[in-house]
């Protein structure tokens, strides 16, 4: 699988253009702003895009989607539990920006263990509540696309309505750190990291009850 990845809007979100490279299908994950950027790098790199994958419904994930949408009229999926976050500007707190933002429904509303397949390319959904009331990480051998789930040293923020600190952390330590430690984690925002390395470094999780 190819992985290309964009760094857009005011967040700083990582947006992921992933690809089977034999056939150039792919799909956009958390298409978070700069919706023309996005598109002329998908038209730079001649891939098909055959879907939308979110990890969540904040709006620093989702600015994106209404255009890329339009462009290329392709499913949107996203986890279930985040329905009210994509369809009110108030809930994913675009309004309070200044800059109201929503989503047309999406095609399927994601739950643990579906799948989702482009290519010959299939990742695997995680359910890990707790960042947002539907948030979902994809999962395919070695990889892990973990939205705002798990950072580089971090996990994330709980202080906004409808998150759950113990229960991100109930997530992380039942869905993520099951998984091998080489595996690759794309966080939705900074650099790459393993699951091995923040097992032994994550300050959130070095814990006695994680050894």
């Amino acid at each position: 699988m190819d992985i290309f990845t964009l760094v857009v809007g005011m967040f700083e979100t990582n947006c992921y253009l992933i690809s089977d490279p034999d056939k150039g299908e792919g799909a956009v994950i958390d298409p978070g702003d700069e919706a023309g950027r996005i598109i002329s790098e998908i038209e730079r790199l001649g891939l098909k895009p055959k879907m939308i994958l979110l990890t969540h419904g904040h709006s620093d994930h989702i600015a994106a989607v209404s255009d890329i949408l339009e462009k290329y009229d392709i499913p949107l999926y996203a986890g279930r539990g985040d329905e009210l976050l994509l369809e009110s500007a108030v809930e994913n707190f675009s309004a309070m920006l200044g800059n109201p933002i929503t989503c047309s429904p999406p095609e399927k509303l994601l739950v643990d263990g579906d799948t989702v397949s482009f290519g010959s390319i299939t990742l695997t959904v995680l359910q890990t509540p707790g960042h947002s009331p539907g948030g979902i990480c994809y999962y395919t051998d070695g990889i892990v696309f973990c939205g705002d789930t798990l950072f580089c040293g971090s996990i994330g923020r709980t202080d906004f309505p409808g998150c759950s600190h113990e229960q991100l952390i109930d997530s992380i330590i039942k869905k993520l750190l099951v998984l091998p430690d080489e595996t690759v984690c794309y966080p939705g925002h900074g650099p790459v990291t393993t699951i091995g390395q923040e097992r032994k470094i994550n300050p959130f999780l070095t814990g006695a009850r994680f050894a």
